[in-house]
């Protein structure tokens, strides 16, 4: 596997780790986009969070949790982001967190500000969305 993460994880490529568990490894962006960007991964690989074990899932949020904590102090806000799939601009498929320190003067603006053409749906659309979305 040529895993960058993977790599990180078991130490092949160095890294700025800041907190790690038997499970998770939290470490600084290489490539930040704000001072103190971060991100948290899972030591097992997995490609998208619904394939995360149990286990592993509790053991990375409460990394997140603890890490936060730790980045929160560079701005005192900061966004937690999660790219699940290629479509979604995940760029190594391998689950990770990313932390980015967020002030008024970044101009990345709030996750709206992302989409600026959001879908113009009906009731009918949304109740056909609810249904899939219930039924999964």
């Amino acid at each position: 596997m040529n895993c960058i993460f993977c790599k990180i994880v078991k130490k092949e490529i160095p890294a700025k780790i800041i907190f790690e568990t038997e499970k998770s490894l939290a470490f600084m962006d290489a490539f930040p986009l704000a001072k103190g960007h971060s991100l948290v991964v899972t030591k097992t690989h997995y490609e998208k969070v619904q394939d995360i074990s149990k286990e592993d899932n509790a053991d990375l949020f409460e990394t997140v949790r603890r890490t936060i904590s730790k980045v929160d102090k560079i701005t005192d806000a900061t966004l937690l982001a999660v790219h699940n799939g290629k479509q979604s601009g995940q760029e190594v498929p391998h689950v990770h967190v990313h932390l980015i320190p967020r002030s008024s003067e970044d101009s990345a603006g709030p996750v709206h500000s992302m989409f600026p053409n959001p879908p113009q749906l009906s009731d009918k659309d949304i109740q056909t969305i609810y249904e899939k979305l219930k039924e999964s």
